[in-house]
């Protein structure tokens, strides 16, 4: 096993460096130019102050998250020239309005090749009404449908998860896709490249999407000429330029596999050596995810057809790619993939708070960030104070301090309506999970916080009646022997400039 940092394999840091400096050099000049035509006369100041008040205003009656209009709101108050500038570049969503208005028409048009099956909703309610209505809400939201026929399997380890991976690539017959965040060109994608390349040479459509920030740490721009060389179709996301675009801030954070569309893989994994604990830069790195085989698989590849337009719109047909299936599951389970989006609603964090509301008995959840909002701080104190068990895994080993000493100063403010928090001693917990009563689970891409729920096209998947579910249940279980409970400790949280502290990070998460 080894054991070094990111920092030793070849990346694009440097074109990353570059870019951020560029584009703080860019925003730096306009809020400069404010600033003077600010100082000129005591006319422009006043107008400034008059447009900086009604400003608040406007944002203070929006439908937005109460967290982002309260940093928007403090910030052009306290610096009404800098904040109005800020927020003109950076604040609304009119400023990826252009992205917005395109990526919904591919989104409308690749679901209308979806189509619920009326047989399927009313055996789902027959089963629970209660639990059919959170199936529902995604169907009526975002268009994705409620699929019975689909066997589920579950890893509680990465590196299972992505041993059969390599084995059903060696089955594909037609096309294969791939959908990650991060990339790494080494030990592990070395294993899957050398059979991507087989199957690209035998003749099958080969395609690979990843972030272009998530793998900046990983390879350069040069893996997709090395890719194209094999045969393989590959494409960056939202390449990082050194302009300034605040579409920049959305990152493809969506882990997807596609084989032939009979099979899907999802989950929080990437493919990248610390993903395997094949490295070690964190500490023991825990990790899950699910095989899908079956109807639901469909769903899957349009999500990845829907990133793969977004950037570059090609005029291909999606009929090839999307097929009825025959396929006699194993089990009676109802299964439902669904995407998130920062150019829609927010249905990440409706469906985690959907559950918590369901919940009878417990609301188990993993997460390697809780960084949450007012909304979802509420509902998980209600939830065990109305009885429910509630317990959360975090990381015992931070990935970025700033953002772990913010996702602990949410504890104390959980803890004390009953919720209990656990740290993953060995490392780095990065699997997202929400179990609820045994009955209903989520797993896919989404984290507790506000970068995921709110500026990241995500992807999971939600469960009922699914013998995965116990699965999932028991390794949350043995999960817990593995983790310090910080309930009590954080019981006894008392005020202190720590406190200060962090309550000003917390003011600036939502922007983060």
């Amino acid at each position: 096993m080894r054991s070094e940092s990111k920092s030793h394999v070849k990346n694009s840091v440097g074109r990353l460096t570059f870019a951020a400096l560029a584009f703080c050099l860019q925003t730096g000049w306009l809020v400069m130019l404010a600033f003077r035509l600010n100082r000129y006369s005591t006319t422009i100041s006043l107008f400034s102050t008059v447009v900086a008040f009604v400003l608040t205003l406007w944002i203070y009656r929006k439908p937005t998250n109460a967290a982002f209009k309260m940093t928007w709101i403090i910030f052009i108050l306290a610096f009404p020239v800098f904040g109005i500038c800020i927020y003109g570049l950076f604040g609304h969503k009119d400023a990826i309005k252009k992205v917005r208005i395109k990526f919904n028409a591919i989104h409308r048009e690749l679901m209308g090749h979806l189509h619920q099956k009326q047989e399927v909703m009313e055996k789902l309610e027959e089963q629970g009404f209660e639990y059919a209505n959170q199936f529902r809400y995604l169907l009526s939201q975002e268009k994705y449908p409620v699929y019975g026929g689909t066997d589920v399997e579950f890893y509680g380890d990465a590196s299972d998860g992505f041993k059969e991976q390599l084995l059903a690539l060696e089955d594909a017959r037609d096309f294969i896709f791939l959908d990650y965040h991060a990339i790494e060109d080494a030990e592990a994608f070395g294993k899957m490249k050398d059979i991507l390349a087989k199957k690209a040479a035998d003749g099958v459509e080969v395609r690979i999407l990843y972030d272009d920030v998530g793998s900046i740490g990983f390879i350069t721009p040069e893996f997709i000429k090395r890719m194209e060389a094999l045969g393989i179709a590959c494409k960056a996301f939202n390449p990082v330029m050194p302009v300034m675009q605040i579409f920049m801030n959305n990152r493809d954070h969506r882990k997807i596999m596609v084989i032939d569309g009979k099979i899907g893989f999802t989950g929080g994994y990437n493919l990248a050596d610390e993903y395997f604990n094949i490295t070690h830069p964190y500490g023991c790195w825990r990790d899950t995810g699910l095989k899908l085989t079956g109807d639901a698989v469909n769903s899957l590849t349009v999500m990845f057809l829907e990133m793969w337009n977004l950037t570059e719109k090609s005029q291909e047909k999606y009929e090839p790619y999307l097929k009825e299936q025959e396929y006699s599951p194993k089990e009676n389970c109802f299964v439902q993939p669904y995407a998130d989006s920062p150019m829609q609603e927010a249905v990440g964090e409706n469906v985690y708070l959907n559950m918590i509301k369901q919940a009878r008995h417990y609301f188990y959840a993993s997460t390697p960030y809780l960084i949450i909002s007012d909304e979802m701080m509420r509902e998980l104190s209600m939830a065990a104070e109305r009885g429910v068990d509630v317990r959360i895994i975090t990381p015992g080993i931070p990935d970025k301090k700033i953002i772990y000493r913010m996702t602990r100063s949410y504890y104390a403010g959980l803890v004390r309506h009953g919720v209990r928090i656990y740290e993953f001693t060995p490392g780095f917990n990065h699997a997202k999970e929400a179990i609820a009563d045994k009955k209903m689970a989520a797993v896919g891409t989404i984290n507790f916080d506000y970068r995921s729920l709110y500026h990241h096209f995500e992807n999971s998947v939600l469960m009922y009646g699914c013998e995965a579910i116990s699965h999932i249940e028991q390794d949350f279980l043995d999960t817990l022997e593995k983790c310090t409970e910080v309930t009590e400790q954080y019981k006894r949280a008392r005020f202190s400039a720590k406190v200060i502290t962090d309550s000003l990070l917390r003011l600036l998460a939502p922007l983060m």
